[in-house]
């Protein structure tokens, strides 16, 4: 029969038979700890051992963060950012918890710290990332975890995708005060609805003259695309001569970017406006052109309409005037 006391605020649960170990486990709640209580019980039952809470004893969540960082994270394209990702979690209290103590408030808590200092999009990779920790832990490495405890909780709820759009104001403003080299990459960006990343990897390989087509053989979902070029985009490209010292496109770094657009868009006096906003504005502006929900996907590379309609802000008064 399982035991369960309350001690120091919090409930712990002993179960004890006869030829078997004995299994300890401390819960917040009474109810989670004689369902934990019930479970071993069971195991004992069907004949299974319960030598499962002194491994687990033995390691910490660090520990999965680290094998995860060498095993899986270099298998994926956005290694880099992961990398942070995982190191800044190693440096969190919630990385020293064994695992015989892991519970999903251990989760919560953490949940709710980084939604004080990010938004619910950087809270929720963080989360899925600890998830899927969690998962290959028990599949692949043997771990025996009795639940994933990312998956008891609840995700932060997505917050409304942002509608930033640039006035034409404000698209002449910053295309006139721009440097030739970002001036032409912001056109380029408007034109194709491409990615900075996409935009910066692509190279004069890559671009098929007689078809008027950029391939981005790397994308953010790993599936190569091909983006049809508007005559302003090809416009923009011939006026970027191609050179045996560049091989790509555009030679701007992704820290040059940052700080040439910080400046742009401060000397333009314009607010809140990213880089980023460029793609939507784009998506935006080929619905506007007439182009189809499957022709729009086939540029901007989405693979999840629901996801593409996140990045669509069609302006209701040009909407209107269609009508009229």
């Amino acid at each position: 029969m399982a035991t369960v006391r309350k001690r120091n605020g919090k409930w712990q649960v002993q179960v004890r038979r006869h030829g078997s170990a004995p299994a300890t486990r401390t819960f917040r709640s009474k109810s989670d700890a004689l369902a934990w209580g019930h479970l071993q019980e069971a195991r004992i039952d069907r004949g299974e051992a319960l030598d499962a809470p002194k491994r687990l004893r033995r390691l910490i969540v660090g520990d999965l963060l680290g094998k995860y960082l060498v095993a899986v994270t270099p298998t994926k394209k956005s290694s880099d950012k992961e990398v942070y990702r995982i190191k800044r979690l190693q440096n969190h209290r919630l990385s020293s918890i064994p695992l015989s103590e892991l519970g999903s408030h251990h989760i919560a808590e953490f949940r709710d710290q980084r939604l004080t200092q990010v938004g619910s999009q950087s809270a929720r990779h963080d989360l899925n990332l600890l998830g899927h920790v969690f998962t290959v832990a028990v599949r692949d490495w043997g771990i025996p975890l009795e639940r994933n405890p990312v998956r008891e909780i609840r995700l932060p709820k997505l917050s409304s995708p942002r509608e930033r759009r640039l006035t034409p104001g404000e698209a002449k403003t910053i295309v006139s005060m721009a440097d030739s080299e970002l001036r032409c990459l912001i056109e380029f960006a408007l034109e194709t609805a491409m990615r900075k990343t996409e935009l910066l990897s692509a190279t004069w390989a890559d671009y098929n003259h007689d078809k008027y087509v950029l391939e981005v053989p790397v994308t953010k979902n790993g599936h190569c695309r091909f983006v049809p070029l508007s005559k302003k985009a090809v416009e923009c490209l011939e006026r970027r001569l191609p050179t045996t010292e560049r091989r790509s496109i555009f030679s701007l770094s992704a820290a040059a970017i940052r700080y040439r657009w910080t400046r742009l868009t401060k000397r333009a006096g314009i607010e809140d406006l990213h880089f980023h906003d460029l793609r939507h504005e784009a998506i935006s502006r080929l619905f506007e052109k007439g182009l189809s929900v499957a022709e729009v996907a086939l540029i901007s590379g989405h693979r999840d309409v629901r996801q593409l309609f996140r990045y669509t802000h069609l302006r209701a008064e040009d909407i209107a005037k269609k009508l009229q």
